[in-house]
């Protein structure tokens, strides 16, 4: 699976670039492997992240603006959607990856499932 990430190399906007570079610098602290598409430079790359960009996910004027994420061909998201993904630590969730083992994610999916089993456990108990 490859992360793609769409930037804009010569963005004129100061707000775009750090939101580009708080994605890249975040996918690359946590060592996910990723692939940076220049939507400036590179025709292909736009037209691409402007269809696939779901309708839903669009802003009102319906150009989506970059970092916009997907993991291959599915829309994963963009920043905002990142930056909340990152605070509730939730990144790889967010990004269709598993979590590394002994991760917070990791954890707390751990936890969940050993949850989801315990109530099965008491319902089948209940229901005898």
């Amino acid at each position: 699976m490859v992360i793609k990430v769409f930037l804009a190399s010569s963005s004129g906007s100061t707000a775009i670039k750090k939101k580009q570079q708080d994605v890249v610098a975040f996918l690359e602290a946590l060592k996910v492997d990723y692939t940076p598409l220049d939507i400036a430079c590179n025709e292909d790359n736009r037209m691409w992240m402007r269809q696939n960009v779901p309708e839903d996910k669009k802003p009102a004027n319906g150009i989506p603006l970059p970092p916009q994420i997907f993991n291959e061909e599915s829309y994963c998201g963009d920043y905002d959607t990142f930056f909340d993904a990152k605070e509730d630590n939730l990144v790889y969730t967010f990004l269709g990856l598993p979590p590394p083992p002994g991760s917070k994610e990791g954890q707390a999916e751990e936890e969940e499932e050993q949850e989801e089993e315990e109530a099965e456990v008491q319902e089948e108990e209940e229901a005898e």
